[in-house]
């Protein structure tokens, strides 16, 4: 097997896995499971994780490593403050990606109890925040935005992002896509002095 094959094997059984973790929860996932949506053997799985733990924090760190991604993307881009801010409310939106955000909600149950995956979240987490607070703070620079407190409206956006996004995957029915959306784009629009119409 060279090299080359090997690691995309690898990717290749990392994205399979965190479909069927998605999909089955960490709890409810067998390496069976995740075995025969990727049309391969356990001792496959095992050959290039050694254990079922091993594949799990592998595949949430793959499932980061992707978002983190996208996140730089946005962070290397030339556009206004205004434009990068709705870029990240878009990626990160609770309604976008529905078996990602069913693997980080699982995720965060899972970092009580598991260090790896506590670190690997917060990770996620911080960097998200830091992106959030820097657009901001260069929006207030160039006069973009008005707002006192970055740091705090970090917080505040990325609260509310995340508990909608949990109300919305755990209690779809109770709000719409469209009701969910205009809440965070309404709280993202007072937090930096615009009108909702401008995100």
């Amino acid at each position: 097997m060279t090299p080359g094959f090997s690691r995309l094997r690898r990717e290749d059984l990392l994205k399979t896995a965190c479909e069927v973790i998605a999909e089955r929860g960490f709890g409810h996932t067998r390496t069976l499971d995740i075995a025969r949506a990727a049309g391969v053997s356990q001792a496959l799985l095992f050959y290039h994780f050694e254990t079922k733990d091993r594949l799990f924090e592998q595949a949430f760190s793959y499932a980061a490593r992707l978002h983190l991604n996208a996140l730089n993307q946005i962070e290397r881009s030339e556009r206004p403050p205004r434009e990068r801010l709705k870029l990240l409310l878009k990626r990160c939106s609770p309604t976008t990606g529905a078996d990602g955000w069913r693997l980080w909600i699982d995720a965060w149950a899972e970092s009580m109890r598991n260090t790896d995956l506590e670190e690997t979240s917060r990770r996620l987490d911080v960097r998200g925040r830091t992106l959030l607070r820097e657009i901001i703070e260069e929006g207030v620079a160039s006069g973009d935005f008005v707002c006192a407190d970055p740091d705090g409206a970090s917080w505040r956006i990325f609260a509310l992002s995340d508990g909608l996004a949990i109300q919305w995957n755990v209690h779809g029915r109770l709000l719409s896509r469209r009701r969910v959306a205009q809440l965070v784009r309404t709280a993202a629009a007072a937090e930096v002095g615009l009108d909702v119409e401008d995100l």
